[in-house]
Parts: structure tokens; sequence; C-alpha cells
């Protein structure tokens, strides 16, 4: 897995001015965009970390690692096709977040410390369904200006990755 390497093809996401660059095929791109740009804002404000994305194509260790724990954790699947993906680290924390078509955010939260949280987060795009394979969480609601109504479960990783 390559967290720590830079990432050549990225788009530095603008919560300011908020677009929907790299997400429009998704049925649900301005919500989607909004719910990437709410995230940016989250990182710019709390750690004054810039938050680019790339091309999932471009970026796939990064994909195959939020899968694997995904797979491994709780046998999950994702059908939707991953569009974007970053991966980062915040105050010894490692972060990854992967955009799908469907609207979808997942991030995963990867305390470097063995004694620090790790969990795997879900969003939904403001217009989406629950996906099958996530049907049996329950999903909280957060509104927010940037992305209108977002949808939010998670689950604690057990595992080493």
């Amino acid at each position: 897995m390559l967290l720590g390497t830079e990432v050549v093809m990225s788009y530095v996401v603008d919560f300011a001015d908020v677009s929907s660059v790299g997400l429009e095929s998704s049925p649900v791109a301005p919500a989607l965009a909004g719910l990437r740009a709410n995230e940016a804002r989250y990182y710019r404000n709390r750690y004054d970390h810039e938050f680019a994305v790339s091309p999932a194509s471009e970026v796939g260790d990064v994909v195959d690692w939020v899968h694997r724990i995904l797979r491994e954790e709780r046998g999950l699947v994702i059908a939707s096709r991953p569009l974007e993906a970053t991966a980062f680290e915040v105050e010894g924390i490692r972060m990854a977040y992967v955009f799908y078509e469907s609207g979808l955010s997942i991030n995963v939260m990867y305390a470097i410390d063995d004694a620090g949280k790790r969990a795997v987060g879900f969003k939904l795009s403001d217009g989406m369904e629950v996906p099958a394979e996530l049907a049996s969480f329950k999903f909280a609601r957060q509104k927010s200006r940037l992305a209108g109504t977002i949808r939010g479960s998670y689950f604690v990783i057990k595992g080493e990755y």
C-alpha cells in the first residue's frame, strides 16, 4: 500500500466554489460534489490540510486498501464504480477516501498508534438510495450547507491493515 506517496494527477477540492469535476458520471453529481467539498472544508478548518483527490484509476492502491478492509472486516463489496480517491496523514491518523458513482463516500480513519481509533465511515449523498450492500447499517442524518442532508454510518475496524 502506498498511502505515503504523492499523487501526480490530483485535483484540490475547492469548498468555496463547489465543482462536480471528476464526478460528472454520477446521477447525483451536484450532491456528491457538495459532500466532497464538505470533507475538504472539514480538513482545511480542522487540520489546515488541503484535500486533493485523484481519479480512482490512478490511485488503485488506495481503492484496493479500502476495499480490502471492507471485504475482510464485514464481507462487503461495493457495487458502484469508484470515481475518485485520496489518502493522506494528519496528526498520526491515516485517512483514505473513495467517492463512488452512486453518490457514496467511504472513508477509512486508521490511527498509526495501535491504541488509536480505527473505523470505516459511510456517507450517502443527498438524493441517493441506501446501497443494497449497506442495507444492514443504520444511517444518521446531518445537515450541511454544502451537501444538503448527509446520511452517515460507520463501523470500528478490528483487524490490522
